[in-house]
């Protein structure tokens, strides 16, 4: 049977920029992995992908630079320690996003994501849609990032019946960013997933091949849609309540979060390692990948917090500070447009104090991957020109984050050296 570029998107894998490598994503509930499951990673991209990994800004891993004839084993060490890659790419449910992994309610948060996970991941009914199908679950609207997925789900609190939801459908990126709206406040929690199921269904029906939700809403307009989500015979059941032990792994961030900085998402191996063998000895033996393509580690107690950023200290490791996300642009992507990593780090020797304080980030294409519009000040690759001396080169737009909602572009089609000159003279 013959491979198609599908299968492998499904598979969660991509084609990479160079002939013959390819990049295999890992789906991350939340963004949280195991000590056990991190040295499984670590030792794939050791034993086939230079040692080298890509954190993404859904919280993602990527393992790039693998031959085709060695898909198959990675796949089988991923399932070997309980991770996936089903659905990573491709027309697919994605992975269950969080970027609230400091909120006091986490470990809900985790279990709803796992949830979705286990139920969505590798399941041929919600397989082979239009497009790809987001879905980032929130501890509140602070982010934004409820307005960016195709089903965004912000905790709304607590009653008799359980954990409740304000669910948010059709935002999206790209290069007509749209922000979601409220289809509906306070949904109970065991009426989450037939409600995703009835809204992926009508997506399915209604929206040609390589569309977005965003798109069948701008067509239809939100009455249409909601008529069309009514008439879905799930749209309104209630699953009986799950029991049973907790399933989330992470501890509640009592004593503190810590982030550990990863430039542009850059993680060796190795350097995996270090920090699996330190979750386990002060944080519960997990880690956890952010959506601002850092490591977090949740220590048990005060004196573990003490101890971790002691032995952070100790072996090099540096603590976040303003986020400045990276995707790998075309030094790796085949859709990327301009040397992200090498732009990302003039662009910070640029940058004056006041620069340092506020977030960035830098999308290779306009795709968007790493979030520009929910940056304080975000850039995107938008295109290449033709220079005076008949080179190509990038044009980025810039655009910054308002009070609400998101970031809309103030400066076009810039140069590189015009780019420079607008971040130096931020104030």
């Amino acid at each position: 049977m013959t491979t198609t570029q599908q299968d492998y998107r499904l598979d969660g894998i991509y084609r990479q920029r160079q002939e013959g490598f390819f990049m295999q994503r890992v789906k991350l509930p939340a963004g949280v992995i195991t000590a056990i499951q991190a040295r499984s990673v670590a030792a794939i991209a050791e034993r086939h992908a230079k040692g080298e990994l890509h954190l993404t800004t859904r919280g993602s891993i990527e393992i790039h630079w693998l031959r085709e004839e060695e898909l198959p084993a990675v796949k089988r060490a991923l399932s070997a320690v309980g991770l996936t890659s089903r659905g990573a790419c491709g027309g697919a449910v994605r992975g269950i996003t969080c970027s609230s992994q400091g909120a006091a309610g986490f470990p809900a948060l985790e279990t709803l994501a796992r949830r979705l996970q286990r139920h969505f991941a590798g399941n041929p009914r919600f397989e082979r849609l239009p497009k790809k199908f987001k879905i980032g679950v929130e501890a509140d609207t602070s982010g934004r990032r409820h307005l960016i997925q195709d089903v965004g789900l912000v905790f709304a609190g607590t009653d008799e019946r359980g954990h409740r939801y304000d669910v948010y459908l059709a935002g999206g990126l790209g290069r007509e960013p749209q922000t979601g709206f409220l289809l509906e406040a306070g949904v109970e929690e065991q009426r989450i997933i037939p409600l995703i199921e009835a809204v992926a269904r009508v997506y399915a029906a209604h929206t040609p091949a390589g569309k977005r939700l965003k798109h069948l809403l701008r067509r239809i307009g939100e009455p249409a849609f909601r008529l069309l989500l009514s008439r879905e015979a799930t749209s309104g059941e209630v699953l009986p309540p799950v029991t049973g032990f907790p399933e989330n792994l992470a501890p509640p961030a009592e004593a503190g979060r810590i982030e550990i900085e990863r430039f542009a998402g850059h993680l060796t191996a190795a350097d995996l390692v270090r920090l699996a063998e330190l979750a386990e000895t002060t944080a519960s033996g997990v880690l956890m990948a952010t959506a601002n393509q850092n490591i977090a580690l949740h220590p048990t107690n005060e004196a573990d917090r003490e101890k971790t950023l002691q032995l952070l200290k100790q072996q090099g490791f540096g603590i976040a500070g303003q986020p400045f996300r990276v995707c790998p642009g075309s030094h790796l992507c085949r859709a990327g447009l301009s040397p992200t990593f090498d732009i990302a780090a003039a662009l910070r020797e640029r940058m004056g104090e006041n620069g340092r304080q506020v977030t960035w980030a830098l999308s290779g294409c306009p795709n968007s991957c790493t979030q520009p519009q929910l940056a304080d000040i975000g850039i995107i690759t938008s295109g290449l020109a033709t220079d005076d001396d008949g080179t190509r080169s990038p044009r980025f737009d810039l655009c910054r984050l308002g009070p609400e909602g998101l970031g809309t572009i103030t400066d076009r089609s810039l140069t590189l050296e015009e780019l420079y000159q607008h971040v130096a003279a931020i104030d």
